[in-house]
C-alpha cells in the first residue's frame, strides 16, 4: 500500500528534524547534535509518531518545552516546533534577545501571519542575531495522527472546537466563526500533508456544512495563487492519491449521538472506554501490594504504569479491531507458546552467565562462538516478546475487572438490541434497578440509547418512573434534558439514524480459556460474537463512495475545489466510484466508529480510507458534554 497519513506526517517530522532537508540514505553518516524546543501543540504531533530513541537518531539531544526555564547552550543549533500564538512568539524573541542558542530552526505548527513574522524580524535586528536565524517555515502539520488510517485535530485546548462548544444554545456568531476557521486551518494542513485536493461532501444545515465551506474558499483561494500553491510541485503525485483524487465526506456529531454512548466489545475501543488511554498511550493504576506491608502501616501508594500501543507492536496491530474473548485467548496463547521457549532462555542465560534479568550487559558480550552468537541473537526477540505478553496481560486483565465489576457484556448486549431493533429478553427497569449491574455513568448512557433510538419516545408517565429509577440509582439527569431537546429539533428535521439489523449472538462461555491454569477467568462474562453492520457514518460514505443513490445522501452539497468557478450543484461531476475516502465527523468522534469503518473497507478490494475527527471521546467525556449542556 502506498504512503500512509501516518508515514508523511512523519517524514514530514524527519525533514524538518533534518534542518528542513530532505533525509538522504546515502548521506546517514553522524547527525549534526540539535536542541528542540515544542510547544504542548507540538509535543502531542511528535509523540505518537517518534519515540525517544528516534529523537536521538536524529540528533536531538534535549527536547524541551518552549515555556520551561532553559538554560543558554551557545554553540548548538536549535529547532523550534510551535504554534504561531501571541505568546509563542514573545518567547522566541526573547530566546533571541538572550542569545540562548547557536542558530534559530523556527518551524510554525500552522502558518505565522505576516505581522507575528515582523515581530520576529524586529527582535532579531534589535538583539543583533539576525544572521543566527536559519531558516522560518510553515510546516502545515496541525493535526494529530494516532494510526495509518486516523487523525484527529487536537488534544490541547480541544474543548474550543468539542461538541459542547458547537451546540451551546448561546454561540454567538464570532465564537461559530472562530471554531470553524480553527477545524478549516487543521483540515487545511492535513490535505497539504496528504499532497491531494479533495472532492468534498456534506449534509446541508449544520456545522458540517460550514466547515465544507470554509475549506472549500482556501483550498480555492490557495490553488488559485500557481505561484505558491502548496499542492503542485514536489507535494503531489508522491502519495497514494495520485491517480485519482480523494473524497471528502464531512458529516456532524449530531447524525448519531448512540454511538458514542454505546458499550463496546473490541479491544482498542474498551480500552479507551474504560481505561485511561490517551494519545496511544494507557495508564494503568497498579493494585497496592498490602500483603508486604507490616500490621498498622499504610498500605503502599498504587504505582501508576504507562505503556505504549504503537505500530511496532504486533499483538495490538493484529488484535485491536478483535472482541474481548478473543484477545484474551491470544494472550493466552502467546503466554504459551513464550513459555515453551522460556527454558530456552534459561539455559541461554546461564551459558553466558547472565542469571538475573539484567538486559542490558547482553549487547555488551562478545561473540565469541557460533553459540554465543546465535543466543544473543534469540534472547533480545524472546526478551521483546514477553514485554508484549506482559503489557497485553496486564492491560486485558485490566479491561477485564472492569467488564466483570461493571456487567459490561450485559450493556453491550442490550444496547446493541436496542439499536438493532431487536426483541429484548429483559426490561430496561430490571437493568437500572439493579444495584449490581454498572455504575450510574453505565445505567445514563443505557437509557440515553433507549431514548435515542426509539421510534416513540415513552410516554410522559413511563419517562416518570424512570425518571425515578435513574435517580434512585444515584445518576445524573442533565444528559436526558439535553437529548429530550435535541430528539425533539431532530424530529423536526428529519428521521432518526438506522443502525441496520442482527443483533450480537452470544455463545456460550469461553471454551479456550476457561482452563483453572489461566489468567483470564472469564466466568459469568458471556462470549458475544460481533455480528458486522454498518453504522450511520459507514452507510454515509458508503452510499458517497460508491455513487449510490440512497435518501440519506442524495441532498448533500458538493464542492470541488479545483474547478474555477465554485457553483454550489449537488450534482457530482464524478461518476466513478471512489478509490478513497476521508470521513471526518465534526463534534468528536470514537475508536467504535472507526473500527466499523476499517470493518467496512475489509470487504473492498483495493480501497482506502481515513476516518478524523475534531476531537476523540470516550463515553464518559461525552456524557459530560451533554451534562454541560443539559444543566438549567
Amino acid at each position: 500500500m502506498a504512503a500512509s497519513i501516518r508515514e508523511k506526517q512523519t517524514v514530514a517530522l524527519k525533514r524538518m528534524l533534518n534542518f528542513n532537508v530532505p533525509l538522504v540514505k546515502s548521506t546517514a553518516g553522524e547527525p549534526v547534535w540539535k536542541v528542540l524546543i515544542y510547544d504542548r501543540f507540538g509535543q502531542d504531533i511528535i509523540s505518537p509518531l517518534l519515540s525517544v530513541k528516534e529523537l536521538r537518531d536524529m540528533g536531538v539531544t534535549l527536547h524541551l518545552l518552549l515555556h520551561s526555564d532553559r538554560d543558554a547552550i551557545p554553540d548548538v543549533p536549535a529547532i523550534y516546533f510551535v504554534m504561531p500564538t501571541e505568546e509563542n512568539v514573545d518567547r522566541i524573541c526573547q530566546d533571541l534577545r538572550t542569545q540562548l542558542y547557536e542558530s534559530y530552526y523556527l518551524n510554525f505548527i500552522s502558518a505565522i501571519s505576516r505581522s507575528k513574522l515582523e515581530d520576529i524580524a524586529s527582535a532579531a535586528l534589535t538583539a543583533n542575531t539576525v544572521s543566527h536565524v536559519s531558516k522560518v517555515f510553515d510546516q502545515y502539520l496541525n493535526f494529530i495522527t494516532l494510526e495509518d488510517d486516523m487523525f484527529v485535530l487536537c488534544n490541547q485546548n480541544k474543548e474550543l472546537v468539542c461538541y459542547r462548544a458547537l451546540n451551546r444554545p448561546d454561540i454567538t456568531d464570532t465564537e461559530m466563526e472562530t471554531i470553524m476557521d480553527t477545524i478549516v486551518d487543521s483540515l487545511f494542513c492535513f490535505f497539504v500533508t496528504l499532497g491531494a485536493v479533495p472532492i468534498i461532501r456534506c449534509p446541508r444545515g449544520n456545522a458540517a456544512e460550514m466547515v465544507a465551506v470554509k475549506l472549500d474558499k482556501k483550498l480555492r483561494e490557495n490553488l488559485r495563487d500557481a505561484r505558491n500553491s502548496l499542492f503542485t510541485g514536489d507535494n503531489l503525485g508522491t502519495g497514494q492519491f495520485s491517480f485519482q483524487r480523494p473524497l471528502l465526506v464531512l458529516v456532524d456529531r449530531n447524525i448519531d449521538l448512540s454511538t458514542p454512548l454505546h458499550h463496546t466489545w473490541t479491544y482498542q475501543a474498551l480500552v479507551h472506554d474504560v481505561l485511561d488511554f490517551h494519545l496511544n498511550r494507557v495508564n494503568l493504576d497498579e493494585s497496592a501490594t498490602v500483603e508486604s506491608s507490616p500490621s498498622g502501616a499504610r498500605p503502599k501508594k498504587k504505582n501508576k504504569k504507562s505503556y505504549d500501543l504503537t505500530v511496532a507492536d504486533k499483538f495490538w496491530q493484529k488484535h485491536k479491531g478483535s472482541p474481548f474473548p478473543e484477545v484474551a485467548e491470544s494472550v493466552q496463547q502467546e503466554l504459551e507458546s513464550y513459555r515453551s521457549q522460556e527454558d530456552e532462555v534459561k539455559r541461554l542465560k546461564t551459558m553466558m552467565g547472565l542469571e538475573g534479568e539484567d538486559e542490558g550487559a547482553i549487547s555488551m558480550l562478545s561473540d565469541n562462538t557460533a553459540k554465543l552468537t546465535s543466543a544473543v541473537s534469540s534472547l533480545p526477540e524472546l526478551l521483546e516478546k514477553k514485554r508484549l505478553i506482559d503489557l497485553h496481560t496486564n492491560v486485558a486483565t485490566a479491561v477485564l475487572e472492569h467488564i466483570k465489576a461493571r456487567k459490561l457484556d450485559v450493556y453491550f448486549e442490550y444496547e446493541e438490541k436496542l439499536m438493532s431493533k431487536s426483541t429484548l429478553d429483559k426490561s430496561l427497569l430490571d437493568i437500572i434497578s439493579d444495584p449490581d449491574a454498572g455504575t450510574p455513568e453505565d445505567k445514563m448512557r443505557l437509557f440515553l440509547i433507549y431514548y435515542i433510538t426509539s421510534a416513540q419516545p415513552p410516554s410522559e408517565t413511563d419517562l416518570d418512573q424512570y425518571r425515578k429509577a435513574l435517580e434512585d440509582a444515584s445518576c445524573n439527569l442533565a444528559p436526558l434534558n439535553y437529548i429530550k431537546q435535541w430528539k425533539a429539533f431532530a424530529k423536526m428535521a428529519a428521521t432518526p439514524a438506522n443502525y441496520g439489523t442482527g443483533a450480537t449472538k452470544s455463545k456460550g462461555l469461553l471454551s479456550r480459556v476457561m482452563n483453572t491454569g489461566s489468567q483470564f477467568v472469564m466466568e459469568g462474562v458471556k462470549n458475544l460474537v460481533l455480528k458486522q453492520q454498518n453504522l450511520p457514518v459507514t452507510r454515509v460514505l458508503d452510499s458517497l463512495m460508491e455513487m449510490k443513490s440512497n435518501p440519506e445522501t442524495d441532498d448533500y452539497r458538493y464542492f470541488d475545489p479545483k474547478m474555477l468557478r465554485g457553483n454550489d450543484s449537488s450534482i457530482p461531476r464524478n461518476k466513478n466510484p471512489f478509490q478513497e475516502a476521508i470521513v471526518f465527523v465534526v463534534g468528536g468522534g470514537n475508536y467504535i466508529e472507526y473500527q466499523n469503518l476499517v470493518d467496512y473497507i475489509k470487504t473492498k478490494q483495493a480501497k482506502h480510507i481515513l476516518y478524523g475527527c475534531t476531537e476523540l471521546f470516550n463515553a464518559a467525556q461525552f456524557v459530560k458534554q451533554l451534562s454541560q449542556l443539559g444543566q438549567k
